[in-house]
């Protein structure tokens, strides 16, 4: 199983769905989804001191500007594990130009967090925390020689549009490949056994 390709495209909205935590909340294990297999791979360890200020993952059956699945900030009270897929609502974004490319991350609350699930809108959020998440992502790259440009906060219609694009990318680029997958389940339905 890939996790980016084989979960259920029902679960994938640009209001709510399933993300897959790749790093959690204090980690400075930078870690990626390997594109082919869908395990987690270690990237490298952040070379600052800083460590994520939230969980950080993906939204599987997305496909962004950067080549990879969207990007997402879990925010929640707990750290959580690399590999768990957890319920969200979109709040909001950050965009950030990475080199020369664009490079957006979704800002989300889990549903099953009593202390966040109540948050429907970026703007509900401390600005210390919002310049927190700045700052990492403004500095995370800096002894590796790498500069980064962070945008300010933007809210969650803008998030939604995002999803939305990343959703059709990902189907106009692997459509296909789900046409196919699915054509071969159904004909081994109508194989006898």
């Amino acid at each position: 199983m890939n996790i980016w390709h084989d979960i259920d495209p029902a679960l994938i909205t640009p209001d709510r769905f399933m993300a897959v935590i790749e790093i959690k909340r204090g980690g400075k294990n930078k870690y990626e989804m390997d594109k082919a297999t869908g395990m987690l791979r270690l990237d490298r360890v952040l070379y600052t001191s800083t460590h994520y200020p939230a969980n950080y993952g993906f939204i599987p059956r997305t496909y962004a500007d950067d080549g990879d699945p969207l990007d997402v900030l879990v925010l929640c009270s707990e750290a959580i594990e690399p590999m768990t897929l957890v319920e969200c609502r979109p709040i909001g974004m950050f965009e950030m130009n990475d080199g020369d490319a664009r490079d957006e991350k979704i800002i989300a609350v889990p549903l099953g967090d009593p202390n966040y699930n109540y948050m429907f809108d970026i703007s509900q959020l401390p600005e210390h925390l919002l310049d927190e998440i700045r700052h990492f992502f403004t500095v995370y790259k800096e002894l590796e020689g790498r500069t980064t440009v962070v945008s300010k906060a933007q809210n969650r219609e803008v998030a939604n549009r995002v999803i939305i694009e990343c959703i059709n990318n990902y189907s106009e680029s692997f459509g296909k490949k789900d046409k196919d997958k699915k054509n071969k389940d159904e004909n081994k339905k109508g194989e006898r056994p």
